[in-house]
């Protein structure tokens, strides 16, 4: 099969032309030996079957990251079929030098104009068969975005890859010539492929061609001090680099041909990007951005209008039956979107999903299961076990596809770069560079990945530090954590909004970062911050398909982890909740004699400082297991809830909650478990934070150790995780309950950074 490889600088659009390509046939994997991610489709659409490969973005093919030094051993040992590099329209001089170093290697290539549709918008234009004919490749037009001429570009590659192609350079203008030229035929005598660009490489003083060509590199030496007195300084790579920018500026920039006066869109982004990346009100901006994204997807009343207009109820309306039942199968409907308030976007979605197809669905075979006559304990296993378990996890999936779709228009509209180069001044006090940002930000969808793109850090502390501190950005696993106990606190308490607490928790999260990054690079992992150079991409509008192919990749994998992972663990927390050590099958009712009630017990003291241990009694013990569960998967969480929760409510009487049914989604859960426990407001906030901090899930944790090469080194961030949580969790829990020791917390904090600054300096002094 044909393999085509897709090279480009980062945020030129490479991942969304590999996705217009590829479609659903895309994979996700890692380079043997090497651990960065590549991902591989197929293109069906030619006369026979193309494999394409999207490498890693990069700026150049020297070694300076592991993502560069991918890119280039895949095209110079690979040997690919064809190179479609694609270049940002809107930058052509940067992006054109990677493609000049593609040249030199013997590889049929073809440059894809991306964004042309942009540069037209901004009234400029490029005249590509000029640009094809100046630089000897086929040059297409297309908007990866957009998907137009994408068909175009890989008919000219397909013929492309049918003709054998000699490497070129545009350094024959410079004082290298003839050196480079000695070189390489000096390579190919030695039968060395794609001898020009190792020839270039080997005058650059490249690490990895010195190490690969030992035997040559005194010959290169020679080479150099015959032509000495034609070249000019003894900075090789640096007169390369100016060689390769002289000759992009003088043959090719022509090309590009740019309106007297700009367009107003160019103009109205520069206005925009004054605002947005405002030195003072960036952040807050940022924040209330931030706010907006939270209040839209959790507030059950939008705007405040109901707080603000004291708008009727159902049941001022008189749409309710003297039961409280709704009058008609309408008002149900209705009561989704509007009961006294209009509901947000995310929450009237989670309603209707939750009341019109979960609760339908689920109801119907939770009946068919009741009257199949199967004994009670495997009624009590499937109906209360697996369903209510997974029930409670699926309930929470359109607020995370609701956040999740937010998060991806920031990110695919361009404002998440801005909001780097915003963090590059905070964070650079911390000790770190805004590029850490960027896998930290990603923590909010996965840290799976985010733990990942530690991989671009350079310097080894600057990514132990950042690579602890990703969990605390809390993930879309998390999410349901966050929901279904601030749910029940402002449903069982009136305490309170569901929005504000679930954003104030997320901040939370990230304040700890802060503060736990701060006392790191201040401490034992001390280090100059790495130079952060990051391009703007252009405001785009994100594409409508693509936002819906990324949202229905998050629904998979979260339907997946509900009908797998979770699954199983709902089955072993029923079993072990409806057994006794005597292994005899227990009542609902009876649950504190249960094996999962003993073991619970043993550990409960331990989280008494946090609220949530001894001091809930009998029952307290089931908040330490579902977040020993929660290691597993977070998710695990609330589904160990909302089984607990059909025995606890046993306990109390099906009434007590004002429930006819049995817990139906994890908010009813949290409410069994505060009627049962007693657990107060600070110790519910307690337990989300601990939740939040704590060791991760086991996919993060085995990605961390992947990350972190040495072993003494991820021992130490396990028992980060572990310190940090409970020292967080007690801390809010005590400043909850009484508020006077926020005094005594601020002391502490304050000495301790007195301290810190003052060993420093003194040992600076040293």
């Amino acid at each position: 099969m044909l393999k085509f490889a897709l090279v480009g600088n980062p945020n030129c659009g490479k991942t969304t032309l590999f996705n217009a390509l590829t479609g659903s046939t895309a994979h996700v994997g890692n380079w043997p030996g090497v651990t960065v991610d590549k991902r591989e489709g197929v293109y069906k659409k030619l006369e026979e079957a193309v494999s394409i490969v999207d490498l890693p973005g990069i700026y150049s093919l020297s070694p300076y990251t592991p993502e560069e030094v991918v890119a280039r051993n895949f095209v110079l040992d690979e040997a690919p079929s064809c190179v479609i590099n694609i270049i940002d329209a809107t930058n052509l001089e940067r992006n054109l030098y990677l493609t000049t170093q593609l040249m030199e290697i013997d590889v049929p290539i073809v440059i894809a104009l991306n964004m042309i549709d942009e540069v037209e918008k901004a009234g400029d234009s490029i005249d590509e068969l000029e640009l094809e004919k100046r630089i000897g490749l086929p040059v297409v037009k297309v908007s990866a975005l957009k998907g137009s001429n994408v068909d175009a570009l890989m008919q000219r590659a397909y013929l492309a890859s049918k003709q054998e192609r000699k490497g070129l350079t545009v350094l024959c203008e410079t004082a290298l010539e003839h050196v480079i030229n000695d070189v390489r035929i000096a390579l190919k005598g030695h039968g060395v492929h794609n001898p020009l660009f190792h020839a270039i490489k080997l005058i650059e003083g490249d690490e990895i061609e010195v190490e690969m060509h030992k035997e040559t590199v005194s010959m290169v030496d020679d080479f150099k001090e015959v032509y000495k007195h034609r070249v000019f300084g003894t900075d090789y790579e640096a007169l390369v680099a100016d060689g390769r920018y002289k000759y992009i500026v003088k043959h090719f920039s022509p090309v590009y041909k740019r309106s007297k006066s700009r367009s107003y869109a160019s103009e109205k982004s520069n206005r925009i990007d004054k605002v947005l990346t405002h030195k003072y009100f960036g952040l807050p901006i940022f924040l209330v951005i931030l706010f907006s994204m939270f209040h839209l997807t959790f507030s059950n009343d939008f705007l405040y209008l109901g707080a603000i207009f004291k708008l009727p109820t159902l049941e001022d309306l008189g749409l309710l039956t003297n039961d409280g039942e709704f009058r008609n199968y309408w008002v149900k409907l209705l009561s989704c979107f509007y009961d006294g308030a209009i509901f947000s976007f995310g929450s009237a979605l989670n309603n209707f999903w939750n009341e019109i197809i979960i609760s339908e669905i689920f109801g119907l075979i939770k009946n068919t299961v009741l009257n199949s006559g199967l004994s009670v304990w495997a009624v009590g296993l499937i109906n209360n076990g697996i369903i209510d378990g997974v029930m409670g996890v699926l309930s929470f999936l359109p607020w995370i596809l609701t956040l999740f779709l937010f998060f991806s228009l920031l990110e695919d509209s361009g404002y998440m770069a801005r909001v780097a180069f915003i963090l590059d001044r905070i964070f650079r006090k911390f000790g770190l560079s805004g590029r850490a940002f960027i896998p930290m930000i990603m923590g909010f969808g996965c840290s799976v990945p985010a733990i990942i793109n530690t991989r671009t850090l350079a310097d080894e502390k600057e990514k132990v530090a950042t690579i602890r501190v990703i969990p605390f950005f809390s993930c879309s696993a998390k999410l349901p954590i966050l929901t279904a106990i601030s749910g029940g606190i402002v449903s069982f308490y009136g305490v309170g909004n569901a929005d504000l607490i679930t954003y104030s928790m997320y901040l939370l999260g990230v304040l700890v970062a802060g503060a736990a990054v701060l006392l790191m690079r201040s401490t034992s992992l001390k280090g100059e911050e790495s130079p952060f150079i990051m391009e703007l991409p252009s405001y785009r509008m994100p594409k409508f398909s693509s936002t819906v192919m990324l949202l229905w990749d998050k629904a998979k994998h979260f339907i997946k982890k509900a009908f797998t992972i979770i699954l199983a663990s709902t089955i072993v927390i029923w079993v072990l909740t409806h057994f006794n050590f005597s292994w005899q099958f227990i009542s609902d009712d009876k649950i504190d004699k249960s094996i999962l009630a003993g073991i619970g017990q043993i550990f409960a003291p331990l989280f008494t400082p946090l609220g949530f241990g001894s001091q809930l009694g009998t029952y307290g013990w089931v908040f330490v297991v579902a977040s020993v569960t929660g290691l597993i998967a977070k998710e695990n969480v609330v589904a160990t809830l909302s089984t607990l929760a059909t025995c606890l409510i046993a306990v109390a009487g099906k009434d007590a909650l004002g429930l006819d049914l049995l817990a139906e989604d994890g908010v009813d859960a949290v409410k069994a478990m505060i009627l049962v426990t007693n657990v107060s407001v600070p110790a519910l906030l307690s337990f989300i934070a601990f939740n939040m901090t704590t060791i991760p899930c086991f996919a993060t944790v085995a990605t961390a150790k992947g990350e972190l090469k040495r072993r003494k080194a991820f021992k130490a961030t396990m028992l980060f995780w572990i310190v940090t949580s409970y020292l967080v969790a007690s801390m809010v829990y005590l400043v909850g309950t009484y508020w006077w020791t926020a005094f005594i917390y601020l002391f502490a904090f304050t000495l301790t950074a007195f301290i810190i600054k003052f060993r420093n300096k003194r040992n600076k002094k040293v």
